[in-house]
């Protein structure tokens, strides 16, 4: 799944939004009044980092013995460029393998091998976001995922409580788009009929907030590590 919160940034792109703060961008929606927070009637989500841990040193550090051999691990796998060109379905999972193998010493490849095997497992569910999400669904809100991962993400969301409540999906690898670009946003209205408009996206990366923004959506920065604080302002945005 894609490692939202620590892999390599992908996208250095619309810079010019860069200066803006959380605080200033949520006290800016806020001040605009009921209008705008009643229109919202679909809420978009992230998965890594906003609804599934994505915690790549933890998972090396499930596979490994060693401090040392853990951070090894992490970056042969996870943190490295390649990871991304995985989620953006450019490279298979075969030539992520080889990649990884080609940077580590023989006697960790076994430890590789378990961690592609099982990492998915390791992901967990977090709590605030995914009972927020069983809360919107009794308000009657369209509810979609839209991440940057690989074709293995179902392997994550088999055990995410929200996933189920969802009306539709749309993944990086399997679009061969990628956030923050505006396309893979505005391919998800048209193929779920939403109205940007009516839309708000949840996500932990502000750069994939940024390019939701472009072709309309309201955007909201989540910060995994204050999940409840997030979630309280997501309740008072919309008005819950």
């Amino acid at each position: 799944m894609p490692h939202e919160p620590s892999k390599p940034d992908t996208a250095d792109g619309l810079g010019l939004f860069s200066g803006l703060s959380l605080l200033g961008r949520v006290a800016s929606f806020l001040g605009r009044g009921s209008s705008m927070t009643s229109s919202i009637r679909n809420v978009i989500f992230d998965i890594g980092g906003v609804l599934m841990t994505f915690d790549s040193k933890r998972f090396a550090t499930i596979f490994t013995d060693t401090e040392e051999d853990a951070e090894l691990l992490d970056r042969a796998l996870f943190d490295r460029n390649e990871w991304a060109l995985l989620d953006a379905g450019v490279i298979s999972h075969e030539t992520m393998r080889r990649i990884a193998e080609a940077t580590l010493p023989e006697r960790l490849l076994p430890n590789l091998h378990e961690c592609i095997a099982h990492w998915p497992e390791h992901s967990e569910p977090i709590a605030p976001t995914n009972s927020f999400v069983a809360q919107l669904k009794e308000r009657g809100f369209g509810l979609y995922l839209l991440s940057n991962a690989s074709t293995r993400i179902d392997e994550q969301l088999g055990h995410c409580p929200a996933y189920p409540l969802m009306d539709g999906r749309m993944v990086s690898a399997e679009e061969r788009l990628m956030k923050p670009d505006p396309a893979i946003y505005q391919l998800l209205c048209e193929r779920y009929g939403l109205d940007p408009a009516t839309c708000i996206f949840v996500d932990d990366n502000l750069n994939n907030c940024h390019g939701a923004e472009v072709p309309g959506m309201q955007s909201f920065h989540f910060i995994t590590d204050d999940a409840e604080a997030s979630v309280a302002q997501l309740e008072r945005i919309l008005d819950l």
